[in-house]
């Protein structure tokens, strides 16, 4: 589960650059399935905080039915969920402590 939660961070970190808007549609529906993924997971592992929130990353990153935050707003967006999930990963806690 940490290769998703590194990935979707990465992707959501490359967000921050000028990106086509094609790579914002595919992060869209990557993050829809890494959430879902970790969501899943959280809840089979009796985390039922985490597994709320994950859903609700979900809900705010589904292609369907876009949320329009603004350009501005999105950046916050990612750079925070990218930050919550490499702390949210116990082997980087680990190495952070070393």
């Amino acid at each position: 589960m940490n290769l998703i939660r590194f990935i979707l961070a990465i992707l959501l970190f490359i967000c921050l650059l000028d990106m086509p808007y094609g790579y914002f549609q595919l992060v869209r529906y990557l993050a829809m399935i890494g959430f879902s993924i970790l969501a899943y997971d959280s809840y089979r592992s009796g985390n039922q905080t985490k597994a709320i929130i994950f859903l609700c990353l979900v809900i705010l990153f589904q292609p369907l039915l876009k949320i329009s935050l603004g350009r501005h707003i999105w950046h916050w967006v990612d750079a925070l969920v990218g930050i919550w999930l490499l702390a949210d990963m116990k082997d980087l806690k680990s190495i952070l402590k070393k």
